[in-house]
């Protein structure tokens, strides 16, 4: 699939056929051999009956009255060519003399592939183009200032061009032009039809009709047409008229319908020209992905996306990209539609080598499967809006590409499987960062996971700079929750489970009737732990029998390098989450954000949590929220007090003393509840103007 973005030709048309050989027949006709080169192999006409594939003169010599007849057209796909075989007929005298002058080399005229797969039959595929442009600001469809007139006639899409009143003759002096256009036909360079205007004379009053050896040029508002082909329908022509074959009109040209050649013999007045349409590449429609129906339900089909995924076979070492820009291709991937690549980073040499440095990240970008879409992108071979499929999250080092206009512009997801092919599951800081960019500049990032069978969209948090994996039905409730957080050990869950339960079920039933920004009746709550076992694991599996959203942040232990840490699964109870490396393991303490963090029983890890959470208030960096512990005074008095009272003899918390009056040792639910009733009503005396508590914590002692 991927060989259309490096095609130079629209896969339904050809390049332009030269003249090889040419002979007499009589004053009016010449025969003519035609050679076409360099056919890309997307060529739709390989693929279809070649009756369907037909040659389409050059519009320049049909204006001038002359026709092309194709006896014969011989493909040949390996070779990338093709030889038609032409009868070249002079329908009026001014033609004749032009038919003369031909000469081997002339460029004459290019196949098309009339695919009925392509025929447009929807009104609605035209009329929605209507009003809309591409990159440079063209429109994507015009016909002078007004709407085209659309029927569906036989199964597909008509358009009726009216016709001005009047038609095109030539000023004397165009035979005189006739040798120098003969010549100029042999270079591709020289864009000849522009040129012949100047001899064209408009006769306004004169009758629109055919007759023998003659050429009636006929003119319409101009046709911008970018989005497809158009074809004159012939058979829907009045009785008498001839359309010539030129017949085509292309989507690379600003005004490529005005002027069209009719001959024959009628006294009919013609009134309209009748075009069908045929669609180009999906990559090159220009198409809104808003209007990609059917892509859309494939995405909304989490099955249909993982299946997707499984049509990439190269070995797990290789990346692999697709980019996918309509729901039959989606729903069709095949191995070979993939770009794939066994990247090589190279040990980069720093900033003070920056030339090298340069060189060695360019040529890595230019190692990255999606590099190739992305480029075309960029470049303008691929207008249509699409996603990207990637089999790991994209190289941080392709930020450059990704946020760029025309692929911001473009790209409206990106989908991976897994987050890297060096970490696994686990995002490096570089990933994150442009995660949280890709989310700024409007292009969503999917993760297919494979651990938890579920399409997972990144979703920053509200007025924060770091973000979670979510799924898609709970975004909503995400992006307004209020964030509760338990830190503790991973070795052991304690005796707290039943006491949690009854604490988050007394929040639940508080919510109804609070009037607070942590909490209120349309606040959903949010569990955040570490992910891991012991006291993380009961934090999520209480969210979960809750229906409280069961959040993550996740850290990969695996990779200690013989430190001594527990390795740590990560437990089944955990719904939205992001991974970490474990040299960001301070970055991912940050992330937390907890509104409400509750603390249990745990070691060294658990210390520096509550200390980044004592931190965080005192720098402001969160407003003076309560932080429960659970436990006995003796436990917390042994973590927690002798630090705070030389802190406090030292004078090294100096106006920060306050801090200990966020903190409240509890045992149970009952002492919790309290707390939390206080703090939602504006009683409980927390923040600079509470107590100080010699202890660093305040002791609860109601039952």
């Amino acid at each position: 699939m991927h060989k259309y973005i490096f095609g130079s030709h629209h896969d339904l048309v050809s390049p332009d056929g030269y003249i090889t050989q040419l002979s007499d027949i009589s004053g009016n006709e010449r025969t003519a051999k035609v050679e076409i080169t360099g056919i890309n192999p997307n060529f739709i006409g390989f693929e279809i009956d070649p009756h369907l594939v037909t040659f389409n003169f050059k519009s320049t010599l049909a204006q001038l009255g002359m026709n092309a007849i194709c006896d014969h057209i011989e493909l040949k796909e390996r070779l990338g060519s093709a030889t038609v075989n032409l009868k070249l007929i002079g329908l009026d005298p001014l033609s004749q003399k032009l038919l003369a002058l031909l000469q081997p080399g002339a460029l004459v005229g290019k196949l098309f592939a009339a695919d009925d797969r392509r025929r447009v039959k929807n009104p609605d595929y035209l009329s929605r183009m209507f009003g809309r442009s591409d990159r440079y600001g063209h429109p994507l469809l015009a016909f002078g200032n007004g709407n085209l007139n659309l029927e569906q006639i036989d199964g597909r899409l008509v358009a009726f061009l009216h016709l001005f009143s009047g038609k095109y003759t030539y000023d004397p002096d165009i035979e005189g032009f006739l040798p120098t256009l003969a010549k100029a036909l042999s270079d591709p360079n020289f864009y000849m039809r522009e040129i012949l205007k100047i001899h064209q004379i408009w006769e306004k009053d004169a009758p629109r009709t055919v007759e023998d050896n003659q050429v009636l040029l006929v003119r319409t508002a101009p046709l911008h047409i970018r989005t497809c082909f158009g074809k004159v329908v012939d058979s829907l022509l009045p009785h008498g008229y001839n359309h010539t074959s030129a017949s085509v009109l292309q989507p690379d040209t600003f005004a490529s319908g005005d002027v069209y050649e009719l001959y024959g013999n009628s006294d009919t007045t013609i009134c309209d020209i009748p075009l069908e349409f045929y669609t180009l590449e999906p990559y090159r429609e220009h198409v809104s992905f808003a209007d990609r129906d059917q892509l859309l339900s494939c995405l909304d089909n989490q099955e249909t996306i993982f299946k997707a995924f499984e049509s990439a076979t190269a070995p797990p070492n290789h990346k692999a990209s697709v980019f996918v820009v309509k729901g039959t291709q989606f729903q069709n991937l095949k191995a070979d539609d993939w770009i794939y690549q066994d990247t090589h980073k190279a040990e980069l040499p720093g900033i003070f080598h920056s030339v090298r440095q340069a060189e060695l990240v360019e040529d890595y970008i230019h190692q990255q499967p999606s590099y190739p879409f992305l480029k075309a992108i960029e470049d303008g071979h691929i207008t249509s809006q699409g996603i990207l499929l990637n089999r790991y999250f994209p190289s941080p080092l392709n930020k450059r590409m990704l946020l760029s206009e025309q692929v911001q512009r473009n790209l409206k997801g990106i989908y991976f499987h897994t987050p890297s092919q060096d970490g696994g599951e686990y995002f490096s800081h570089e990933d994150r960062a442009l995660l949280f960019d890709l989310a700024k500049f409007g292009i969503p990032t999917f993760w297919a996971d494979p651990r938890t069978k579920r399409l997972l969209q990144y979703v920053p948090k509200t007025e924060k700079d770091s973000g979670m994996f979510v799924p898609l039905d709970l975004i909503d409730d995400f992006m307004r929750a209020t964030f509760i957080g338990i830190y503790g050990s991973n070795l052991i869950e304690g005796n707290f489970s039943g006491e949690l339960k009854n604490l988050l079920e007394g929040l639940l039933a508080l919510r109804p009737k609070a009037n607070h920004p942590l909490l209120s009746p349309d606040k959903p709550l949010a569990m955040v732990t570490g992910g891991g076992p012991g006291a993380m694991s009961v934090g999520n599996r209480v969210a979960k029998e809750l229906g409280i959203l069961s959040c993550a942040n996740i850290i990969d232990f695996t990779s200690q390098g013989g430190a001594v840490v527990n390795e740590q699964e990560q437990n089944p109870y955990v719904d939205i989450k992001m991974t970490y490396r474990l040299d960001k393991l301070v970055e991912r303490q940050a992330e937390f954000y907890l509104d409400l963090p509750i603390f249990l029983e745990g070691g060294m890890g658990t210390d520096f949590e509550y200390t980044l959470e004592e931190v965080r208030r005192k720098t402001g960096v969160c407003p003076p929220t309560p932080v429960l512990l659970f436990g006995t005074p003796d436990y917390w008095k042994n973590k927690v007090t002798s630090r705070f009272q030389q802190n406090l003899d030292m004078g090294t918390i100096k106006g920060s003393e306050w801090v200990s009056n966020c903190f409240f040792c509890i045992q149970n639910a009952h002492q919790a509840l309290a707390i939390y009733k206080d703090y939602f009503s504006g009683k409980l005396r927390i923040g600079k103007e509470g107590p100080i508590s010699q202890h660093g914590f305040i002791i609860c002692n109601s039952n």
